[in-house]
This record gives structure tokens, sequence and C-alpha cells, in this order.
């Protein structure tokens, strides 16, 4: 039987977990569990040898700047990264962990969020603070890497040359942000040091006034955990709407419900705005892709925020973007708009092939 490669991407909620043909690449089945120990169970159960496995992780910090093999001096510098990513960071490493005293001899490589943003100009990572701090690991680090190398290879096959112009990728779901690229490299983008910058999310707040922090510790006296779970968990949609995180039950209230209205209505004008910021990093707009599951999903959410666009001269084709088609964009449009399937798993499945070669099988 021929070995696979398997992805596993752990996270608080729910594990997924693809299979990839270790000899080519080809996709073999895509599975969700709810917890590491259920996962675990699951590759028990194969009956499919596994090659090796690959991990994403969320935070790479200045040294992990490309996939790499897991050893125990990988794992210490990974677990020393806990706090620049503490909701996220565990759950591989412990995914990992668990897979090595199960089956040492299996090959692990880590792939990592943060890796696509990391040759970004010095002036696109720096943050507005005292050198000292930039020194102590303050500074923009970018996420959703992998979904956006995902999109850096798909994109000549789809746009030709304009692939290499200037670009920004809307990597919109629960988790939302925007990359500007040239030569499909990242150039800049909307999360910085964390995951709650940039754009409204589906729980998470996106870029709010730092002093509204600090009035929510200092005159409301809310914890530090308090104010973590608000803007983690409590805000975003969720929060706006007072309905659900999820964009496609407030879609179905649109018209009738003016909380989920307001919600997806300012998670529209957020991205738009974000979008703009990214502009002088390019000069200028060639072509706009969306992806993730509200970017491919929701025609409702890209007509709003190509609307609050049109001053680019960006122009939708309306049935095209009613039926959800890769291009569209209307002929007369600036702008070409895409929207294409983001898949991170084949990114981590290719880093395993590259580092563990099917030669090897």
């Amino acid at each position: 039987m021929t070995p696979a490669i398997l992805t596993l991407n752990a996270g608080s909620t729910n594990t997924k977990l693809a299979l990839f043909d270790a000899a080519d690449g080809t996709p073999l089945m895509r599975h969700r569990v709810a917890s590491t120990q259920e996962a675990l169970a699951w590759i028990e159960a194969l009956d499919t040898p596994l090659h090796a496995v690959g991990h994403r992780v969320v935070h790479g910090g200045e040294d992990f700047c490309d996939p790499v093999r897991v050893d125990e001096h990988v794992l210490h510098a990974l677990e020393a990264l806990i706090p620049l990513a503490p909701l996220h960071q565990p759950y591989p490493l412990e995914a990992m962990r668990r897979l090595r005293q199960r089956f040492p001899e299996l090959p692990q490589i880590a792939c990592f969020d943060t890796a696509f943003h990391h040759h970004q100009p010095p002036l696109a990572r720096r943050l507005p603070l005292p050198a000292a701090w930039a020194e102590r690991g303050l500074k923009r680090y970018g996420f959703h890497g992998l979904s956006y190398q995902s999109m850096a290879d798909l994109l000549p096959q789809h746009l030709g040359a304009l692939a290499h112009g200037r670009v920004i990728v809307a990597h919109l779901g629960g988790g939302a942000s925007l990359c500007a690229m040239q030569q499909r490299r990242s150039l800049a983008s909307t999360m910085g040091f964390s995951t709650l910058d940039g754009l409204m999310m589906g729980t998470r707040c996106g870029a709010l006034d730092p002093g509204v922090v600090l009035h929510l510790l200092r005159q409301e006296g809310l914890t530090l955990e308090e104010v973590e779970t608000l803007l983690y968990h409590e805000a975003g949609l969720k929060g706006v709407s007072g309905i659900s995180p999820e964009m496609h039950i407030l879609e179905a209230q649109y018209d009738q419900n003016a909380a989920a209205r307001e919600a997806i209505d300012l998670f529209c004008a957020s991205a738009a705005r974000q979008l703009s910021g990214l502009l002088p990093a390019l000069g200028g707009l060639d072509a706009l892709v969306f992806t993730g599951g509200i970017g491919e999903h929701s025609a409702l959410t890209r007509q709003l925020i190509c609307q609050n666009l049109a001053w680019l001269g960006v122009q939708l084709d309306e049935a095209a973007n009613r039926s959800h088609a890769p291009c569209i964009s209307h002929v007369e449009s600036r702008v070409a708009v895409w929207t294409l399937p983001t898949d991170e798993e084949s990114v981590i499945a290719q880093a395993c092939r590259h580092h563990v070669p099917p030669s090897a099988l």
C-alpha cells in the first residue's frame, strides 16, 4: 500500500486532518475531529502507512521562515514562542509531542503561518514603539501565511501575467486578513503582532483603538482575562450582531434584522478600509482575490466590499458573483476580481514531500 502524508491543523475547538499520496501529492481524504486525543485515535485506526506528518503552526517568530523538521530543539524553540500566540501555539505542539511518543520514527514537519511574511520590507514590520521593544519581539509578523502561499502558487494558473502584479488577497473566514503581494511575495498584511489586528472577524475585534483596552482595564475594572475573552471570543460579527459569528446565519437575516445587517456592513466596511491602507505598499491595484470560507462562499460580502471600493474602479459582474464564478469582475472594471479556493493542507503536504522526498519511500 502506498504510504501517505498526513497534515494536521490542531486548534482549540477542533483538529483538521488530511491525507495525501506521498508519491505524487494527490489528496486522498479530509477529516475533522474535536480534539488532539481524537486525532490520535483516528491516526491509530488508519490502515494506511504514514510517510510523514505536517503541522500548521501559527507562529514561527524570527527564526523559522521556512518549514522545518521537528526535533527536540525545534520543539523547545516553538514552546518559547507560546507567549506570542498563547491561544494558538500550544495545540500543534501538543500534537507533535504525542506523535513523537507514539511514533518516534515518523518524520514530522512544522509549517508556519508567519513564514510567508518573513521577508516583508523592514518598515512594514515595524511597530511605532521604542527599539528596545522591537528587540524583544514586538513587531508585525502577519499570519494566514499558508493560505497566502496557496494563493501565490495558484494565481498564475488563473490570472496569467497579472499574478505577478499588484495583488491583494482577502482571506475571509472566522479569522480574516488581507495580504498585499507583488511578484507573488508578501509586501504588507493587515494582521500584525497578533491575530487580533486588522479586519473585524467572526469573534475577534480586529483593529481597535488601544485606548479602549486601557479604558476597559482602568475605568470598567475588567481583568486581563476578561479583556482577552472579550477581544478574542465576544467581539466581531458575534459581538456586533448579538446573534452569531457565522456569516451565513447573519446573511439569512440581513434584510429583516438590523443588528445582523449592521454586523455585516461593519465587517465589509472594515475590510475595505483595511484594504485601502495596503495600497501605498503596492502603488495601485491590479487584482483582488477573495478566498477563505466567507470569501469563497458569500456573494453578499464580496458585493458590499467591492461597493466600498468603487472609487478604485472596482466593478463586479453581478451574475458571476452570485454564481461564485472564479472571475467575478465586470469587463469594464479597472481591477480584476477573483474568487479562488485556498488549500493550506496541500501547501503543508508539499513541504513534507520536500523534506522527506518520495525517493525515500
